[in-house]
C-alpha cells in the first residue's frame, strides 16, 4: 500500500521524512518523551525503580536524543523490567553485561504473554 491519505487528499508514504509530514513532526518525539516521563512519575518510578538501582532520574528528553546508547538501552531494560514486575509478572532485572538481543527477546516474550 502507498500509505494513508493526508489532509490535502495526497498519499502519505511511510518513507517520507519529518519535513514531509508537517513542521511539527520533528518535535513529536520530544512530546512523546515528556508524556512518558509524566506517566512514569505517576507510577513513582523514581522511588521504586531508580533508587533500587542507584540511577539518576530521566531528563525530559532522555530517550528522544541519542546521547549514550548503551546507558539508554540499560535504562530502557530497567524500566521495562520494573513495569512488567509492577504489572504482576515476575521479571528478572537484566544486567548491563547481558546480550541486548536476548534481553529484548525476553521483554517481548513477556509482553506477548500478557
Amino acid at each position: 500500500e502507498d500509505g494513508a491519505v493526508g489532509r490535502r487528499g495526497e498519499r502519505e508514504r511511510p518513507e517520507d521524512g519529518p519535513a514531509e509530514r508537517g513542521p511539527g513532526a520533528a518535535f513529536h518525539m520530544f512530546v512523546l518523551m515528556e508524556d512518558l516521563l509524566d506517566k512514569l512519575k505517576l507510577l513513582s518510578y523514581e522511588e521504586e525503580a531508580l533508587r533500587r538501582h542507584n540511577m539518576r532520574p530521566l531528563s525530559r528528553h532522555y530517550f528522544a536524543l541519542p546521547t549514550n546508547p548503551g546507558e539508554q538501552f540499560f535504562m530502557f531494560c530497567t524500566l521495562a523490567a520494573w513495569l512488567i514486575s509492577r504489572a504482576g509478572h515476575p521479571f528478572e532485572q537484566p544486567q548491563e553485561c547481558d546480550d541486548p538481543n536476548a534481553v529484548v527477546s525476553k521483554v517481548l516474550s513477556e509482553l506477548r504473554s500478557f
